[in-house]
């Protein structure tokens, strides 16, 4: 990699995991690595609030007491509690009760973050307890801090705004109790306008931004290191997490974990009989653990190029034609028709 790529590339380091990241493999849909009293407690002891009964969406969603949970299962469960109550706030309130939660020293620890800096950085670190559907990124840029959700094992398209509106509103809720403030968010959604949205307004704010390419919250940079009231200077849980406990906190989604094998090689990306090799597996097995997971191959390249040509244009305001020759392309012509095929617009659309 040419030295202006390594540069990007470490400019983009936020959207990778942590130098000292579990190197277990990647957890997937079917992997049953979820404690039973962890986020399925949660959304069990959620549903009996409702109304629901615990113990038919447990049996439904194929759930043993106390057994180890799939994260299959956990969206099975989800989308019990998301058919059955079909109330607008349901995301939004599960959101509230998720973070900091009771899943361990991560959840410890993040409820004795010093900081912002240092919740988020917990946060995309041990993303595995904290947050095992969807992985948070995060990236500094200019004056601006921005916190991006991408895949880590594959939600389902009719689940998935469900989910980011959960994860959001959670990372909202939980750094106004910490911080005992309301921090000024700024929320973009990778989906077209709901016709409703008064509860994103009560529980987000009137900040929102929809019909973009990324799901991301973005806040000023200034904010990130101011001392937060319930922080604790000396936060054990997070230096027992440092020195390698609960190394589970850190694992990765198989899609989180391709995403940030391909990510330094946006230019040139790897084959699939290459990726396969990283991962230790054949390319037909890859191809099928992919296809479990609701995606393919091309389609993980096309989302990692998306994302860097998306932070070359908007956040670095660079030319079509600079952002064409840093990604590879020969011209600006192939790179246009590219973005129109992995977004559907042409760059001079994107906003």
């Amino acid at each position: 990699m040419s030295e202006p790529d390594q540069a990007l590339a470490a400019a983009l380091l936020g959207l990778c995991p942590p130098a000292d990241a579990s190197s277990s493999p990647p957890y997937q849909l079917g992997s049953r690595c979820l404690a039973w009293e962890h986020w399925p407690v949660l959304l069990l002891e959620f549903a009996r609030s409702r109304g629901l009964e615990p113990s038919t969406l447990q049996r439904e969603a194929g759930l043993s007491a106390a057994a180890p949970v799939s994260p299959q299962q956990l969206l099975s469960l989800l989308g019990q509690i998301q058919r059955a109550l079909a109330a607008a706030d349901t995301p939004f309130v599960l959101g509230q009760l998720s973070l900091p939660g009771h899943y361990g020293l991560p959840s410890h620890a993040l409820a004795q973050a010093a900081s912002l800096d240092q919740a988020l950085q917990l946060l995309v670190a041990h993303a595995g307890r904290l947050s095992p559907l969807l992985t948070p990124r995060l990236l500094r840029h200019g004056d601006e801090l921005f916190l991006l959700w991408t895949e880590a094992c594959g939600v389902p398209a009719a689940q998935r705004g469900f989910v980011v509106d959960m994860q959001m509103s959670a990372v909202t809720a939980m750094c106004q109790w910490l911080g005992a403030e309301r921090l000024p968010w700024r929320y973009s959604f990778n989906r077209t306008r709901p016709r409703d949205l008064s509860q994103h307004a009560v529980f987000l704010g009137p900040n929102l931004q929809f019909d973009c390419q990324v799901d991301a919250m973005r806040l000023p940079l200034t904010l990130a290191g101011k001392t937060w009231p319930r922080g604790v200077q000396h936060n054990m849980a997070a230096q027992a997490l440092a020195q390698g406990a609960e190394p589970a906190s850190r694992g990765r989604g198989l899609l989180a974990a391709l995403y940030e094998y391909l990510l330094p090689h946006f230019r040139e990306p790897p084959t699939l009989d290459q990726a396969a090799a990283r991962f230790g597996v054949s390319p037909a097995t890859l191809k099928r653990h992919l296809a479990q997971h609701g995606t393919h191959y091309q389609a993980q390249v096309d989302q990692v190029r998306t994302h860097v040509a998306v932070y070359l244009l908007l956040l670095q305001g660079r030319s079509n034609e600079v952002v064409a020759s840093q990604m590879g392309f020969h011209d600006r012509s192939n790179f246009r028709r590219s973005f129109k095929r992995w977004t559907g617009l042409v760059p001079s659309l994107l906003t």
